[in-house]
């Protein structure tokens, strides 16, 4: 399984991918920007990530403009719904405009808040259909 981790603090990177590495291959971005520009260059090679995780707040381009901008990519290429990649937004925030804007407007597929609940992901991952290597 690959997995993108997108999160501009450091240590939250960090706890992720030591956390999902027991799930597969994991790349990690440090901006909404540079997430989009990996899943891109993922889908070029043929190569794409089975699920992304996008914090909401982060510089350049934020975690719901990274979603909109991953999903019309996906529609672009004719991807239908369905079989988009997963994608996670994750924020400190509790906001519920934040969750709203990311289900409903950009089609993400869970939310979570830091800081993380591991066993909560484990589960939510179980759901998708992801187990660990």
């Amino acid at each position: 399984m690959r997995i993108l981790i997108a999160d501009d603090d450091f240590a939250i990177r960090t706890l992720l991918q030591q956390f999902l590495g027991d799930y597969g291959e994991v790349d990690a971005a440090v901006s909404g920007a540079q997430a989009v520009d990996f899943f891109k260059s993922a889908m070029e090679n043929n190569n794409p990530y089975n699920i992304i995780f996008l914090d909401v707040i982060m510089p350049e381009m934020n975690g719901l403009q990274a979603l909109e901008s991953i999903r019309n990519k996906e529609q672009s290429l004719g991807i239908t719904p369905g079989n988009e990649v997963k994608i996670v937004m994750a924020t400190a925030l509790n906001s519920p405009k934040d969750v709203l804007d990311a289900y409903y407007i950009g089609g993400c597929n869970n939310y979570i808040t830091k800081p993380f609940d591991f066993k909560k992901i484990a589960e939510m991952l179980k759901k998708h259909g992801f187990s660990k290597e």
